[in-house]
């Protein structure tokens, strides 16, 4: 196991492992605190990124922070590694691959070539050295294109998750809060539902609901009421209309171990998906949350920073194809992300990590009401995401989750953000809010009174 040591100020600083370095270079959080992982000082922390910079970027593959006989998902990401696709940069440092990635040779033709010689912790640590502007102005440059019903990514598209929770699963209420939603052109990445029990009927009645409304109204969109995979394997067996398989997951096999998943149980779950074939213009069908500080909540972390571990995540989710993949970002709590900085922060290094490793990265804008965030912060932060090319964005109504009891971003603030950034929907799901008549002369949601439109039914329809 290498030392890694610096000089600062006539100082000497040690750090005794690669996780140990990584986690002193990290920006400061209050999980990685908590874990007693964190730069004790900020002069450490400098100089830790002083040292990780001098880092041969083989040093990852040579020493993996969680040992490979122990972890499957360190298993995945060194016997998934492309050497091919690594061969532009194995020559690199993190201090060298941090320039690279800024520069104009990094365009998007090389950063998806890139993609599969990268390995997480190579994300993660880079990630380290680079302020807010640089994550925004390298995730910016990827493209990542995914299709199910819709397709998301496309360069100038913005794509949101209607999520029309109701804490009892009550169809009235679902219905209000998805006539809602398409009414302000929201669903275009997905309707997803988080359903307030997990047993079978009640999420079967929930996919039912969905897949009524996209058929009747022939909604170019996908649903997903976010159970746990093995829920959905069971109804998927007896034929219910599931679109895409959801699962939380998480950077290390004992943390997915705590959500009561495993590599080989995703495989079978996306292997009875594809088998399905709900897509019509592709068959992405997967959908993976993940989130800063749900190894550390398992006790599953290893001693490895929150930000790394997550970005391990990243590798179960790629190795899926899948058609989405978001950041909960502030959902965690206080705990793990004190205030409106270090949520920003941590939202930027998650989508920019995702991206630089070939995933269709969104996140959940949001906050749990005990931490130090407002509604400004939900802003900037969107604003800030939406210049860096997130794919998409979960809006729930009024910004407020009933359900879940959190705030997030409303289907109005992604109004907000297609008009100041010229962005549209998907290509498929914007066509159809042009044939219902919810496009306006430039492009953007009529606004509708009243309750002539024809879709106002859905809500009369559900309701009774």
């Amino acid at each position: 196991m290498s030392v890694y040591t610096t000089v600062l100020g006539g100082e000497r600083h040690r750090f005794g492992s690669l996780a140990r370095l990584l986690a002193a270079a990290s920006p400061e959080r209050s999980g990685d605190r908590l874990a007693g992982l964190a730069a004790r000082t900020a002069r450490e922390r400098v100089a830790a990124r002083w040292a990780l910079a001098d880092v041969p970027l083989t040093d990852f593959l040579t020493q993996p922070l969680i040992p490979y006989e122990d972890d499957d998902v360190t298993r995945l990401i060194l016997d998934t590694h492309q050497r091919a696709a690594f061969a532009p940069v194995a020559s690199m440092t993190v201090g060298e691959l941090r320039e690279w990635l800024l520069s104009e040779a990094a365009d998007t033709a090389a950063l998806t070539a890139l993609a599969p010689g990268l390995t997480p912790e190579m994300a993660a640590a880079v990630s380290k050295l680079m302020g807010n502007a640089d994550l925004v102005a390298v995730a910016r440059k990827v493209s990542v294109v995914t299709a199910f019903r819709s397709t998301i990514g496309l360069p100038g598209r913005l794509a949101t998750r209607l999520q029309p929770n109701h804490p009892t699963d009550d169809p009235a209420g679902v219905a209000a809060a998805l006539l809602d939603g398409l009414l302000l052109g929201s669903g275009d990445a997905v309707i997803g539902i988080n359903p307030a029990t997990d047993s079978p009927k009640a999420v079967r009645d929930l996919l039912e609901l969905l897949d009524g409304v996209i058929g009747r109204y022939s909604i170019p969109t996908q649903s997903c009421v976010l159970c746990h995979v093995t829920t959905a394997v069971d109804l998927m067996a007896q034929d219910a209309p599931v679109d895409l398989v959801f699962q939380s997951i998480a950077g290390t096999q004992a943390a997915n171990a705590s959500f009561g998943v495993t590599l080989g149980l995703l495989d079978e779950a996306h292997e009875a998906a594809l088998a399905l074939g709900r897509g019509t213009v592709g068959r992405n069908v997967m959908y993976f949350e993940t989130g800063q500080g749900s190894a550390l909540s398992a006790g599953a972390h290893h001693g490895v920073d929150q930000q790394t571990v997550e970005a391990r995540a990243y590798a179960v989710a790629r190795r899926y194809d899948p058609l989405l993949v978001n950041t909960v970002v502030g959902f965690i709590g206080p705990e793990y992300l004190y205030d409106g900085r270090q949520i920003l922060r941590a939202a930027l290094e998650d989508h920019f990590c995702g991206k630089l490793l070939g995933l269709p990265m969104g996140l959940d804008i949001c906050y749990t009401n005990h931490a130090d965030a407002d509604d400004d912060d939900i802003a900037t932060m969107l604003t800030v995401l939406g210049v860096a090319g997130a794919s998409f964005v979960i809006c729930t109504p009024g910004g407020d989750d009933i359900m879940l009891n959190y705030q997030s971003a409303s289907y109005h603030d992604a109004l907000y953000l297609r008009e100041v950034l010229g962005l549209r929907p998907a290509p498929e799901f914007e066509a159809w809010l042009g044939s219902v008549g919810l496009l306006d002369d430039r492009g953007g949601i009529r606004e509708i009174s009243g309750t002539a439109h024809p879709l106002t039914a859905i809500g009369r329809e559900l309701a009774a």
